[in-house]
């Protein structure tokens, strides 16, 4: 079982993340990053990639495709929130993801979720 990541896990994973793109998902302890590839050829080669990757991992996305555009959910469900598995397997995403153009008019900035769950945490 994974564990939750840290306060600290979180300062130092999250940010590079958010640069790529990854932003957090309201309401959700997760992060969400949408990707537009010029043809639906290409998006579903992606998938295929990911999902090897996935599954090499045992840590598969939510995900979901309309023709070009790739919406991809990362959490982890056995801890009921992110862990270092989502930070591997989105960094796998993005060296896969080469050359897609990223959505970014989605959520709420990734750097929000650190000061989110450290609030949270001294409740």
């Amino acid at each position: 079982m994974a564990d939750l990541m840290t306060v600290e896990d979180r300062r130092a994973h999250l940010p590079s993340l958010a640069a790529t793109g990854w932003a957090a998902v309201e309401g959700r302890d997760a992060i969400r990053k949408i990707l537009r590839f010029r043809s639906f050829s290409q998006a579903w080669g992606f998938m295929s990639r990911v999902a090897l990757a996935a599954e090499t991992m045992n840590h598969h996305p939510e995900w979901s495709n309309r023709y070009n555009i790739v919406d991809i959910t990362l959490t982890t469900h056995d801890c009921a929130g992110l862990s270092l598995l989502d930070i591997d397997l989105a960094r796998r995403i993005d060296r896969l993801a080469e050359g897609a153009d990223v959505v970014a008019d989605h959520g709420q900035p990734i750097e929000c979720l650190c000061e989110l769950r450290a609030g949270q945490r001294s409740h």
